[in-house]
């Protein structure tokens, strides 16, 4: 009787410290101030079950897309978390212009403690998807599964790509491309300086969306509420060598990781993804023919099955 005792009253003390954070991950909108930063995130669909964060694209960009065209379809099977970075959407902008990637891990770590979970499942899209690889690189046994949407694991091979399909569809893009290259770049044109100003723009846009009327239905669920990128966080990552990234880890993913590419992606193209699958211990890819850089707001639906049924897996 003493011994039941005894180890009841233990199970009482330890309680709170092992149950998570119900007001954290209570539904809806919440403020956490974490490395000196407020952040913004919705806790939304499922009431119970291992938390789903989504790490926005951009960089910069926001949640809000993701949740308005990919959330209706994923709340009824998943415990989602849309996460804002700093910077981005309705988190604050830091004063001193604190930005990196290695930041944006530590963030995400902050609050996973702040939450009391032991583990999250992450849903990364474009540069959230380096995020994901990094947290998941330094924390893996704080991520139960991975999934990669659109990702972009090695700049270089992508940019070598995008030469490619330059050089295939416009010559004369790709021969300023090639001028424009910088002393020591890895790729051997720079796309970015293929084309000027606004078309420079169209070029990008039209390598993400193979439907207009997808490019429509995200950009004003971007910029509904009169959010927008600022272009402070985008700004820093990319003045700090992003286009030499090469994610450099694969052997600490220890966890399952489905990648989820677009087949009609010319932004974030499939090669490198597949590369990807293949040095992972446990991972596995999914390509979407005909579909673009934002797969998951053209097949919500197949997407929000693909990633539940990953997600079910033990």
């Amino acid at each position: 009787m003493i011994r039941r005792l005894l180890m009841l009253a233990l199970l009482l003390l330890a309680g709170p410290a092992l149950a998570e954070n119900r007001a954290a991950l209570a539904p809806g909108p919440h403020d956490a101030v974490v490395n000196q930063v407020r952040l913004w995130y919705q806790v939304a669909g499922r009431s119970s079950g291992e938390p789903v964060v989504f790490l926005h694209g951009g960089p910069g960009e926001g949640s809000q897309s993701f949740a308005a065209l990919a959330g209706p379809a994923l709340e009824p099977r998943l415990r989602m978390i849309y996460l804002d970075q700093r910077g981005s959407g309705r988190s604050e902008r830091p004063w001193t212009n604190a930005y990196s990637t290695a930041l944006l891990v530590e963030d995400l770590e902050q609050l996973r403690r702040l939450w009391n979970v032991p583990r999250l499942a992450l849903i990364g899209h474009s540069f959230g998807t380096v995020v994901a690889l990094e947290y998941a690189a330094r924390y893996p046994d704080h991520v139960g599964h991975l999934v990669l949407a659109a990702s972009a694991p090695d700049m270089p091979a992508l940019l070598e790509r995008q030469c490619d399909r330059l050089e295939a569809t416009d010559p004369e893009a790709y021969r300023r491309a090639v001028a424009g290259r910088e002393a020591g770049a890895s790729a051997r044109c720079n796309s970015f300086a293929a084309y000027e100003g606004e078309e420079q723009h169209r070029r990008i846009y039209r390598n993400m969306f193979p439907d207009p009327a997808t490019e429509a239905r995200v950009e004003a669920a971007d910029h509904a509420n009169g959010l927008r990128n600022t272009g402070e966080l985008s700004g820093a990552i990319f003045s700090n060598g992003f286009l030499a990234y090469r994610f450099a880890h694969p052997e600490r993913l220890t966890m399952p990781v489905l990648i989820i590419a677009g087949g009609a992606d010319y932004q974030a193209v499939v090669e490198p993804q597949r590369a990807l699958a293949a040095r992972l211990p446990r991972g596995r890819i999914v390509e979407y023919p005909g579909a673009g850089h934002f797969m998951w707001a053209e097949q919500p639906e197949r997407f929000a099955r693909d990633v539940a049924a990953f997600l079910a897996r033990p």
